[in-house]
Protein backbone atom coordinates (compact mmCIF):
# COMPACT_ATOMS: atom_id res chain seq x y z
CA UNK A 1 0.00 0.00 0.00
CA UNK A 2 2.75 2.63 0.89
CA UNK A 3 4.60 1.59 -1.96
CA UNK A 4 1.87 2.11 -4.35
CA UNK A 5 0.69 5.74 -2.59
CA UNK A 6 4.94 6.38 -2.91
CA UNK A 7 4.58 5.56 -7.07
CA UNK A 8 1.12 7.27 -7.62
CA UNK A 9 2.95 10.49 -6.11
CA UNK A 10 6.55 9.90 -8.52
CA UNK A 11 3.93 9.60 -11.53
CA UNK A 12 2.14 12.94 -10.23
CA UNK A 13 5.32 14.81 -9.72
CA UNK A 14 6.97 13.21 -13.03
CA UNK A 15 5.07 16.11 -14.53
CA UNK A 16 5.64 19.10 -13.01
CA UNK A 17 9.76 17.94 -12.80
CA UNK A 18 9.95 18.51 -16.73
CA UNK A 19 7.78 21.62 -16.76
CA UNK A 20 10.57 22.86 -14.54
CA UNK A 21 13.36 21.25 -16.82
CA UNK A 22 11.63 23.02 -19.93
CA UNK A 23 11.67 26.46 -17.93
CA UNK A 24 15.09 26.69 -16.70
CA UNK A 25 15.80 25.29 -20.57
CA UNK A 26 13.93 28.45 -22.16
CA UNK A 27 15.48 31.02 -19.22
CA UNK A 28 18.80 29.93 -19.92
CA UNK A 29 18.22 29.58 -24.08
CA UNK A 30 18.99 33.34 -24.62
CA UNK A 31 22.28 33.59 -22.87
CA UNK A 32 23.79 30.02 -24.60
CA UNK A 33 22.71 31.77 -28.48
CA UNK A 34 24.60 34.86 -27.05
CA UNK A 35 27.67 32.75 -26.84
CA UNK A 36 26.93 31.66 -30.17
CA UNK A 37 25.82 34.91 -31.67
CA UNK A 38 23.50 37.66 -31.32
CA UNK A 39 22.10 36.83 -34.73
CA UNK A 40 20.61 33.96 -32.90
CA UNK A 41 18.68 35.31 -30.50
CA UNK A 42 17.21 37.87 -33.35
CA UNK A 43 16.20 34.63 -35.10
CA UNK A 44 14.73 33.23 -31.82
CA UNK A 45 12.67 36.85 -31.26
CA UNK A 46 11.31 36.35 -34.79
CA UNK A 47 10.26 32.49 -34.24
CA UNK A 48 8.42 33.70 -31.50
CA UNK A 49 6.69 36.02 -33.91
CA UNK A 50 6.32 33.38 -36.36
CA UNK A 51 4.29 31.18 -33.37
CA UNK A 52 2.00 33.68 -33.19
CA UNK A 53 0.87 33.73 -35.97
CA UNK A 54 0.49 30.69 -36.84
CA UNK A 55 -1.77 30.46 -33.09
CA UNK A 56 -3.66 32.69 -34.57
CA UNK A 57 -4.42 31.34 -37.92
CA UNK A 58 -4.34 28.22 -36.09
CA UNK A 59 -8.07 29.53 -35.36
CA UNK A 60 -8.91 30.18 -38.47
CA UNK A 61 -8.09 27.34 -40.49
CA UNK A 62 -7.23 24.29 -37.58
CA UNK A 63 -10.10 25.09 -35.70
CA UNK A 64 -12.68 26.31 -37.76
CA UNK A 65 -11.97 25.15 -40.91
CA UNK A 66 -11.55 28.27 -42.88
CA UNK A 67 -8.71 28.92 -45.15
CA UNK A 68 -6.92 32.24 -44.91
CA UNK A 69 -4.25 32.69 -47.63
CA UNK A 70 -4.07 36.43 -46.20
CA UNK A 71 -3.38 35.88 -42.62
CA UNK A 72 -0.41 38.47 -43.18
CA UNK A 73 -2.74 41.50 -43.67
CA UNK A 74 -3.77 41.73 -40.06
CA UNK A 75 -0.18 41.17 -39.06
CA UNK A 76 0.72 44.49 -41.50
CA UNK A 77 -2.41 46.41 -39.62
CA UNK A 78 -0.58 45.69 -36.64
CA UNK A 79 2.69 46.81 -37.80
CA UNK A 80 1.90 49.62 -38.69
CA UNK A 81 -0.60 51.33 -36.16
CA UNK A 82 2.37 51.09 -34.11
CA UNK A 83 4.27 52.23 -36.23
CA UNK A 84 1.95 55.27 -36.73
CA UNK A 85 1.63 55.80 -33.15
CA UNK A 86 5.17 55.72 -32.25
CA UNK A 87 7.51 57.51 -34.80
CA UNK A 88 8.54 60.87 -35.59
CA UNK A 89 6.64 60.30 -38.99
CA UNK A 90 3.28 61.97 -37.02
CA UNK A 91 4.88 62.71 -34.51
CA UNK A 92 2.86 60.47 -31.99
CA UNK A 93 4.91 58.27 -29.27
CA UNK A 94 2.55 56.61 -27.39
CA UNK A 95 3.62 54.26 -24.94
CA UNK A 96 3.87 50.46 -26.17
CA UNK A 97 0.86 49.34 -23.55
CA UNK A 98 -1.14 51.73 -24.76
CA UNK A 99 -0.68 50.93 -28.79
CA UNK A 100 -0.75 46.86 -28.80
CA UNK A 101 -4.21 46.90 -27.47
CA UNK A 102 -5.19 49.13 -29.99
CA UNK A 103 -3.36 47.60 -32.71
CA UNK A 104 -5.37 43.94 -31.65
CA UNK A 105 -8.25 46.21 -31.47
CA UNK A 106 -7.59 47.54 -35.45
CA UNK A 107 -6.41 43.69 -36.69
CA UNK A 108 -9.48 42.26 -35.13
CA UNK A 109 -12.09 45.27 -37.12
CA UNK A 110 -10.12 44.59 -39.70
CA UNK A 111 -10.89 40.22 -39.70
CA UNK A 112 -14.90 40.86 -39.41
CA UNK A 113 -14.54 43.35 -42.61
CA UNK A 114 -12.95 40.24 -44.47
CA UNK A 115 -15.31 37.48 -42.76
CA UNK A 116 -18.41 39.00 -43.11
CA UNK A 117 -18.16 38.93 -46.53
CA UNK A 118 -16.99 35.39 -46.79
CA UNK A 119 -19.11 33.88 -45.01
CA UNK A 120 -21.28 31.92 -47.83
CA UNK A 121 -17.83 30.81 -48.60
CA UNK A 122 -15.49 27.79 -48.08
CA UNK A 123 -12.33 26.00 -49.10
CA UNK A 124 -11.07 27.22 -52.87
CA UNK A 125 -13.14 30.51 -52.88
CA UNK A 126 -12.56 31.50 -49.33
CA UNK A 127 -9.13 31.05 -50.00
CA UNK A 128 -9.18 33.04 -53.44
CA UNK A 129 -10.72 36.04 -51.39
CA UNK A 130 -8.41 36.43 -48.34
CA UNK A 131 -5.71 35.78 -50.68
CA UNK A 132 -6.83 38.96 -52.41
CA UNK A 133 -7.45 41.09 -49.17
CA UNK A 134 -4.05 40.28 -48.14
CA UNK A 135 -2.54 41.63 -51.42
CA UNK A 136 -5.00 44.56 -51.47
CA UNK A 137 -3.85 45.76 -47.54
CA UNK A 138 -0.28 45.59 -49.03
CA UNK A 139 -0.74 47.51 -52.47
CA UNK A 140 -2.78 50.12 -50.59
CA UNK A 141 0.40 50.52 -47.58
CA UNK A 142 2.68 50.94 -50.89
CA UNK A 143 0.51 53.77 -52.35
CA UNK A 144 -1.19 55.32 -49.44
CA UNK A 145 1.59 58.38 -49.46
CA UNK A 146 -0.19 60.66 -51.94
CA UNK A 147 -1.95 63.11 -51.79
CA UNK A 148 -1.54 62.53 -47.80
CA UNK A 149 1.45 60.71 -46.36
CA UNK A 150 -0.10 58.28 -44.56
CA UNK A 151 2.48 55.11 -44.71
CA UNK A 152 5.34 56.81 -46.30
CA UNK A 153 4.65 54.53 -48.99
CA UNK A 154 7.26 51.92 -50.21
CA UNK A 155 10.01 53.67 -48.24
CA UNK A 156 8.25 52.22 -45.00
CA UNK A 157 8.41 53.86 -41.62
CA UNK A 158 11.63 53.84 -39.59
CA UNK A 159 13.08 55.32 -36.53
CA UNK A 160 10.07 53.09 -34.37
CA UNK A 161 10.26 53.28 -30.64
CA UNK A 162 10.90 50.33 -28.67
CA UNK A 163 9.51 49.03 -26.12
CA UNK A 164 10.08 51.24 -22.06
CA UNK A 165 8.81 50.08 -19.41
CA UNK A 166 9.80 52.15 -16.44
CA UNK A 167 13.16 53.12 -16.47
CA UNK A 168 13.63 49.72 -18.69
CA UNK A 169 14.51 50.32 -22.37
CA UNK A 170 14.10 47.42 -24.44
CA UNK A 171 16.56 48.41 -26.93
CA UNK A 172 19.34 49.17 -24.55
CA UNK A 173 21.92 46.91 -22.70
CA UNK A 174 21.58 46.28 -18.93
CA UNK A 175 23.72 44.82 -16.38
CA UNK A 176 21.73 42.85 -13.58
CA UNK A 177 23.95 39.80 -11.36
CA UNK A 178 26.52 40.12 -13.20
CA UNK A 179 24.45 39.33 -16.39
CA UNK A 180 24.09 41.17 -19.20
CA UNK A 181 20.91 41.64 -20.92
CA UNK A 182 21.11 43.11 -24.22
CA UNK A 183 18.18 44.77 -26.01
CA UNK A 184 17.37 41.31 -28.00
CA UNK A 185 17.75 39.26 -24.99
CA UNK A 186 15.04 41.41 -22.82
CA UNK A 187 12.90 41.47 -26.13
CA UNK A 188 12.98 38.06 -25.91
CA UNK A 189 11.81 37.22 -22.20
CA UNK A 190 9.04 39.69 -23.32
CA UNK A 191 7.73 37.73 -26.02
CA UNK A 192 7.98 34.64 -24.60
CA UNK A 193 5.62 36.00 -21.69
CA UNK A 194 3.02 36.74 -24.22
CA UNK A 195 3.64 33.53 -25.37
CA UNK A 196 2.94 31.78 -22.62
CA UNK A 197 -0.24 34.05 -22.65
CA UNK A 198 -0.94 33.40 -26.05
CA UNK A 199 -0.94 29.16 -25.45
CA UNK A 200 -3.04 29.48 -22.07
CA UNK A 201 -5.71 31.45 -24.51
CA UNK A 202 -5.23 29.12 -26.98
CA UNK A 203 -6.31 26.10 -25.12
CA UNK A 204 -9.00 27.62 -22.99
CA UNK A 205 -10.76 28.78 -26.61
CA UNK A 206 -10.08 25.31 -27.61
CA UNK A 207 -11.82 23.68 -24.74
CA UNK A 208 -14.15 25.83 -24.61
CA UNK A 209 -18.17 26.37 -25.80
CA UNK A 210 -16.97 28.43 -28.83
CA UNK A 211 -13.93 25.95 -28.85
CA UNK A 212 -16.14 23.24 -29.87
CA UNK A 213 -18.48 25.50 -32.03
CA UNK A 214 -15.52 25.82 -34.09
CA UNK A 215 -14.94 22.40 -34.71
CA UNK A 216 -18.90 21.10 -35.47
CA UNK A 217 -18.60 24.24 -38.44
CA UNK A 218 -15.59 22.54 -39.48
CA UNK A 219 -16.86 18.97 -39.74
CA UNK A 220 -20.36 20.16 -41.02
CA UNK A 221 -21.19 22.92 -41.38
CA UNK A 222 -24.91 22.56 -42.49
CA UNK A 223 -25.04 19.91 -39.36
CA UNK A 224 -23.83 22.42 -37.06
CA UNK A 225 -26.46 25.02 -38.69
CA UNK A 226 -29.24 22.79 -37.62
CA UNK A 227 -27.75 21.90 -33.87
CA UNK A 228 -28.64 25.63 -32.87
CA UNK A 229 -24.94 27.35 -33.72
CA UNK A 230 -25.10 30.90 -34.95
CA UNK A 231 -22.88 29.85 -37.96
CA UNK A 232 -22.19 33.63 -38.66
CA UNK A 233 -21.40 34.77 -35.32
CA UNK A 234 -19.25 31.63 -34.54
CA UNK A 235 -17.60 32.30 -38.03
CA UNK A 236 -16.66 36.30 -37.33
CA UNK A 237 -15.59 35.63 -34.12
CA UNK A 238 -13.31 32.79 -35.75
CA UNK A 239 -11.55 35.73 -37.84
CA UNK A 240 -11.63 38.39 -34.98
CA UNK A 241 -9.84 36.38 -33.05
CA UNK A 242 -7.34 35.18 -35.62
CA UNK A 243 -6.73 38.74 -36.44
CA UNK A 244 -6.55 40.12 -33.05
CA UNK A 245 -3.17 37.82 -32.56
CA UNK A 246 -1.71 38.57 -35.65
CA UNK A 247 -1.91 42.14 -34.78
CA UNK A 248 -0.19 41.64 -31.32
CA UNK A 249 2.65 39.89 -33.61
CA UNK A 250 2.80 43.02 -36.11
CA UNK A 251 3.27 45.55 -33.07
CA UNK A 252 6.14 43.37 -31.91
CA UNK A 253 7.27 43.24 -34.50
CA UNK A 254 7.20 47.15 -34.97
CA UNK A 255 8.95 47.83 -32.16
CA UNK A 256 11.89 44.97 -32.31
CA UNK A 257 13.03 45.98 -36.08
CA UNK A 258 12.60 49.53 -35.78
CA UNK A 259 11.51 49.84 -39.49
CA UNK A 260 8.31 48.66 -41.01
CA UNK A 261 7.92 48.38 -45.21
CA UNK A 262 5.14 46.79 -47.26
CA UNK A 263 7.82 44.20 -48.55
CA UNK A 264 7.33 42.69 -45.29
CA UNK A 265 4.46 41.37 -45.60
CA UNK A 266 3.71 39.98 -49.18
CA UNK A 267 1.86 36.81 -50.24
CA UNK A 268 5.09 34.09 -49.42
CA UNK A 269 4.92 35.40 -45.82
CA UNK A 270 1.13 34.09 -45.54
CA UNK A 271 1.86 30.94 -47.43
CA UNK A 272 4.95 29.92 -45.31
CA UNK A 273 2.41 30.76 -41.86
CA UNK A 274 -0.20 28.53 -43.37
CA UNK A 275 2.71 25.94 -43.90
CA UNK A 276 3.42 26.22 -40.40
CA UNK A 277 0.36 25.09 -39.43
CA UNK A 278 -0.14 22.53 -41.91
CA UNK A 279 2.92 21.25 -41.26
CA UNK A 280 3.08 20.90 -37.94
CA UNK A 281 -0.50 19.26 -37.14
CA UNK A 282 -3.55 21.69 -38.19
CA UNK A 283 -5.63 21.85 -35.08
CA UNK A 284 -3.14 20.64 -32.20
CA UNK A 285 -1.95 24.02 -30.92
CA UNK A 286 1.31 22.00 -29.86
CA UNK A 287 1.80 20.86 -33.20
CA UNK A 288 1.49 24.30 -34.69
CA UNK A 289 4.48 25.65 -32.57
CA UNK A 290 6.67 22.96 -33.67
CA UNK A 291 5.99 23.75 -37.16
CA UNK A 292 6.78 27.11 -36.64
CA UNK A 293 9.79 26.52 -34.74
CA UNK A 294 11.33 24.07 -37.50
CA UNK A 295 10.35 26.35 -40.54
CA UNK A 296 11.93 29.20 -38.70
CA UNK A 297 15.04 27.88 -37.25
CA UNK A 298 16.12 25.57 -40.47
CA UNK A 299 16.15 28.20 -42.91
CA UNK A 300 18.86 30.02 -41.18
CA UNK A 301 20.77 26.97 -40.16
CA UNK A 302 20.51 26.39 -44.16
CA UNK A 303 22.08 30.10 -44.67
CA UNK A 304 24.83 29.22 -41.79
CA UNK A 305 25.87 26.01 -43.22
CA UNK A 306 25.21 25.91 -47.08
CA UNK A 307 27.87 28.29 -48.14
CA UNK A 308 30.81 27.31 -46.34
CA UNK A 309 29.78 23.93 -47.03
CA UNK A 310 29.98 24.53 -50.65
CA UNK A 311 32.85 26.27 -50.48
CA UNK A 312 34.98 23.72 -48.77
CA UNK A 313 33.72 21.01 -50.67
CA UNK A 314 34.08 23.18 -54.68
CA UNK A 315 35.68 25.66 -54.11
CA UNK A 316 33.11 28.22 -54.63
CA UNK A 317 29.18 28.51 -54.04
CA UNK A 318 27.07 26.63 -56.77
CA UNK A 319 23.24 26.66 -55.49
CA UNK A 320 22.41 29.79 -53.33
CA UNK A 321 20.91 29.06 -49.79
CA UNK A 322 18.15 30.28 -50.61
CA UNK A 323 17.63 27.91 -53.71
CA UNK A 324 18.12 25.01 -51.36
CA UNK A 325 15.62 26.50 -48.58
CA UNK A 326 12.98 26.64 -51.19
CA UNK A 327 13.95 22.93 -52.26
CA UNK A 328 14.09 21.51 -48.95
CA UNK A 329 10.82 23.24 -47.50
CA UNK A 330 8.96 22.10 -50.90
CA UNK A 331 10.52 18.41 -50.68
CA UNK A 332 9.54 18.59 -46.87
CA UNK A 333 5.85 19.41 -47.47
CA UNK A 334 5.36 17.11 -50.08
CA UNK A 335 6.33 14.10 -47.91
CA UNK A 336 5.06 15.22 -44.91
CA UNK A 337 1.29 15.30 -46.78
CA UNK A 338 2.61 12.25 -48.46
CA UNK A 339 3.41 10.12 -45.30
CA UNK A 340 1.52 12.37 -42.35
CA UNK A 341 -1.39 14.33 -44.04
CA UNK A 342 -2.00 15.04 -41.00
CA UNK A 343 0.76 17.18 -39.92
CA UNK A 344 4.07 16.39 -37.72
CA UNK A 345 1.85 15.94 -34.58
CA UNK A 346 -2.01 16.01 -35.87
CA UNK A 347 -4.75 16.50 -33.30
CA UNK A 348 -6.30 13.53 -31.38
CA UNK A 349 -9.69 14.59 -33.80
CA UNK A 350 -7.63 15.08 -36.88
CA UNK A 351 -5.71 11.33 -36.33
CA UNK A 352 -8.97 10.04 -35.79
CA UNK A 353 -10.32 11.56 -38.74
CA UNK A 354 -7.88 10.33 -40.87
CA UNK A 355 -7.94 6.67 -39.61
CA UNK A 356 -11.46 6.41 -40.19
CA UNK A 357 -10.61 7.63 -44.07
CA UNK A 358 -8.67 4.39 -44.68
CA UNK A 359 -10.03 1.77 -46.21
Amino acid sequence: MIESIARLKRHAAAPWAGAAIVALALLALPFALAAVGTAWVRITNLAILFVFLSLGLNIVVGFAGLLDLGYVAFYAVGAYVYALLASPHFGIHWPFWAILPLGAAVAALFGVLIGAPTLKLRGDYLAIVTLGFGEIVRIFLNNLSQPINITNGPQGIARIDPFRLGGIDFSKSDSFLGLVFSGPIKYYYLLLAVLLAVIFINVRLQNSRIGRAWEAIREDEIAARAMGIDTTRVKLLAFAMGATFGGVAGGMFSAIQGFVSPESFVLVESIMVVSMVVLGGMGNIWGVILGAVLLSFVPEILRFTVEPAQKQLFGRMIIEPEVIRMLIFGFALVLVMTLRPGGLWPSAVRKRELAERKP
